[in-house]
């Protein structure tokens, strides 16, 4: 009896001893990395009510863990199994499995950044698209007229989403598309462009549409934040008065339209016929012509009102700003005639003797 009593001790010491060892081994695979597929990067999507044994299937068949006793067993280390996040996950390297949960439990998902600075047209914005390898250029502009009801909230007369795209930084995953970069991008504009701003323009006189109008104008002007309320108080009392705006921009958009811009803007571009031409038709032009700031949509729903009807660049990013014709004439022999009379001759190697 005793002789059995002391074997049954032994089994059981075994018994722990062994389960012991196993335990142990799986404690030390989730700490050990683990890289089961071939090429340089893995790729997982996890979809929103994918449970445990799901994705620990998807994770073990794409490589990224060795088995599913190991993940689980990470799962239960961490206390993630309730807090893992969907979307799609970039794996590059050789990952502990208990890495692999802390990463799906941050939800550090896979996402592509791009950048659109301010002051671009749709055509524009869709050559960044495309560099980006996000998608065609072609996609991008028929998706900024296709989706032009987005914005017919505030603008019904909204053709396409030229102006209505706003300018910034976006993520966007690898199955994001033109369209749903597109509706991300008016989103952000129905933010920036606030119920109060709108308030604050319609006090002046001013549609949405004319607004975000006016605001491109501004963006395409000046960089400057100080002088944007000035600019835009500027065009307001011109178009009060029913003079032409003259805003250079506009006529470089027309031309863009149609493919005639040469880089320079020459005395037969003014005459170019086109409601964008503001040389030629007095008032706002048809609508936006780029996407405008926060700063330059803020400038118009507070404009200065100024006494100025001119304004000239002084080639340093800043300009001069004129209450008469006389005194504007005056700028412009300074600051262009001259200015540029000058670096000709600078830039004119001496006679040799």
């Amino acid at each position: 009896m005793l002789t059995t009593l002391r074997w049954i001790v032994m089994l059981i010491v075994v018994a722990g001893l062994l389960a012991g060892a196993v335990v142990g081994l799986w404690l030390q695979r989730v700490s050990q990395p683990f890289k089961g597929y071939a090429g340089v990067e893995q790729f997982v999507d996890l979809l929103p009510g994918d449970g445990t044994l799901v994705i620990t299937r998807k994770m073990v068949g794409a490589g990224v863990v060795r088995d599913r006793w190991t993940f689980r067993l990470a799962l239960w280390r961490t206390g993630a199994a309730r807090r893992l996040k969907a979307g799609e996950y970039r794996f590059d390297r050789a990952m502990t499995p208990l890495d692999v949960v802390t990463k799906l439990a941050r939800g550090d998902v896979y996402l592509r950044s791009v950048t659109f600075p301010e002051g671009l047209t749709v055509r524009e914005m869709s050559r960044i698209f495309e560099s980006r390898g996000l998608g065609s250029a072609a996609d991008f502009v028929a998706a900024a007229k296709e989706h032009a009801s987005l914005v017919h909230d505030i603008d019904p007369a909204a053709q396409d989403l030229e102006g209505y795209l706003f300018p910034e930084t976006y993520s966007l995953s690898r199955t994001a598309g033109a369209a749903e970069l597109v509706r991300t991008m008016v989103g952000r504009f129905h933010q920036v462009f606030t119920p109060e701003l709108r308030a604050a323009a319609a006090g002046l006189g001013l549609t949405p549409r004319q607004a975000v109008t006016l605001a491109s104008l501004v963006e395409k002007e000046t960089a400057k934040p100080e002088e944007r309320p000035v600019v835009a108080g500027v065009y307001l009392r011109r178009v009060k008065m029913g003079m032409a705006l003259q805003c250079d921009p506009t006529v470089i958009y027309a031309l863009e339209m149609t493919h005639r811009y040469r880089g320079n803007l020459t005395h037969d571009n003014l005459l170019v016929d086109s409601p964008y031409n503001t040389y030629r038709y007095p008032g706002f032009p048809p609508g936006p012509i780029a996407a405008p700031s926060r700063n330059s949509m803020e400038a118009v729903a507070y404009a200065e009102p100024v006494d100025y009807l001119y304004f000239v660049s002084r080639n340093d990013g800043s300009h001069v700003f004129a209450r008469t014709l006389d005194e504007h004439n005056r700028n412009v022999h300074k600051y262009q005639v001259e200015y540029f009379r000058q670096k000709r001759a600078q830039s004119t190697p001496p006679r040799l003797p």
